[in-house]
């Protein structure tokens, strides 16, 4: 089973999505990190129709009521142990008794908020009246805990006697002691049958944080909600990565959207170096840990096939650790896609300029035969390059490149997998030495004759 704490440092620039996630608690990050790929349609319709009413919510109510509500997440604490060990049977001691009314009233209040805008029910909040009775006895709706007298008459009676007769304090001190613990014990035997649900209040107080945030993510970064395809191809209009398109901001600069679609047929992305093909397969790896994590999706639209797994294979992949070249670790990871491509799961694979650091002799074939082998099989592959392959059944895509001086990142079909050359064409619209760029120029030129 994957998790999202399992790839959120993926290259492909999720840790940036989880970093910009406005969560209010600690524990409401740490089940978000916990949680599985959802790898059932049904499972993401689900979670996103939860999520649509949450963008719904956020785009109703004025930043007060956000802001009050979001105040009141943040007191959400993990206190699992102590539901543990009222599981358990154990007596609880004075802290973990606060913790749990602490938990009940901060979930009467959260429903209650929510109820005020028509979202009871959308995320169901176990209803804990009777947590909130049993250890508040005097009905002060007071986040804190203590032993209170009205617990019991005896004891009310010791601490009256303790506060007039200051000489009996000892002995009167220990009696007292037993008679709390006492109290204790009834306390824990009470709330005993209520552990499932205080459980359940816990986990659905971290659903509501974790959906709001993406709900106000979404419109800070202009994400859109994805439509699970039904025909195994994934499409997207004006697809773009939220941490490119940012650090471009910064510089005053635009990032240029790009469409994409892909399905069972191999498709191979061509284009000069800084034709932005790695952002594209970041983007599109990006996309898919989104979509089967239930976030909203950085694009104008988006329908996309439900995969079993993802295999990301990017750049330098050099292992020192486990003592593997660039190469080696880079044909480790490969092999890994082959091996699950003869399994019966379906796969989406990401191949960003397989075999780039050998000769371009072998580079080639090893590309070649690398689209000849997954052919055929259960999955989705997407591949750039920089060598002038043999596409066979490939579907052949080219970043449109360098135009009028200025670099067009939108993908046209082409028909066959030859790479353009603009390699020196680029490096001297970034102003680089004229000497070399004419130098090379004049090589190229000799060469071809």
């Amino acid at each position: 089973m994957v998790q999202l704490k399992n790839v959120i440092e993926s290259p492909c620039g999720l840790r940036f999505m989880l970093d910009e996630l406005e969560l209010q608690s600690g524990f409401a990050r740490r089940w978000l990190l916990d949680s599985p790929m959802m790898t059932r349609a049904e499972e993401i319709d689900a979670c996103y129709s939860v999520l649509r009413r949450f963008v719904e919510f956020v785009d109703q109510v004025d930043n007060t009521y956000i802001n009050t509500l979001c105040h009141k997440l943040c007191g959400l604490k993990d206190i699992r142990t102590t539901i543990k060990n009222l599981k358990q049977g154990a007596v609880l001691d004075d802290i973990e008794l606060f913790e749990v009314k602490h938990l009940a009233i901060l979930a009467a209040d959260v429903a209650r908020l929510l109820g005020q805008h028509g979202m009871d029910g959308v995320v169901e909040i176990p209803v804990l009246d009777e947590v909130i009775t049993i250890l508040d006895p005097d009905g002060m709706k007071i986040a804190t805990f203590y032993i209170y007298d009205s617990y019991c008459d005896q004891l009310r009676d010791l601490r009256v006697q303790m506060r007039q007769h200051p000489e009996q304090q000892d002995e009167l001190l220990l009696q007292a002691s037993e008679l709390e613990e006492d109290v204790r014990k009834d306390l824990s035997r009470q709330l005993h049958p209520f552990a499932t649900a205080i459980e359940q209040a816990q986990l659905a107080l971290a659903r509501i944080d974790v959906n709001l945030a993406k709900a106000m993510q979404m419109r800070q970064l202009g994400l859109a909600f994805p439509v699970v395809s039904q025909d195994g191809t994934s499409r997207y209009a004006a697809m773009f990565h939220p941490q490119v398109k940012a650090a471009l901001a910064a510089q005053g600069k635009e990032f240029q959207p790009v469409d994409m679609e892909f399905g069972q047929q191999p498709t191979l992305i061509t284009g000069a170096n800084m034709g932005g093909k790695t952002v594209v397969l970041k983007t599109l790896t990006l996309c898919q840990w989104l979509f089967q994590f239930g976030f909203g999706i950085p694009a104008a639209t988006a329908q996309i096939a439900v995969r079993d797994e993802i295999y990301f294979c990017i750049g330098d992949e050099q292992s020192v650790e486990k003592g593997l070249s660039s190469f080696a670790a880079e044909m480790k990871n490969i092999d890994a896609v082959i091996k699950a491509s003869r399994e019966n799961k379906k796969l989406l694979a990401l191949i960003d300029e397989p075999a780039r650091t050998t000769n371009p002799t072998e580079g080639s074939a090893l590309v070649t035969a690398l689209l000849r082998v997954l052919a055929g099989k259960d999955m989705s592959l997407v591949m750039t390059t920089h060598y002038d392959i043999e596409p066979g059944q490939a579907r052949c895509l080219r970043v449109r490149g360098l135009e009028n001086g200025t670099m067009d990142y939108r993908l046209v079909e082409v028909q066959d997998g030859e790479v353009p050359h603009e390699a020196l064409n680029i490096a001297q619209s970034l102003g680089i030495d004229s000497e070399w760029i004419n130098t090379a120029r004049a090589l190229l030129e000799s060469s071809s004759q």
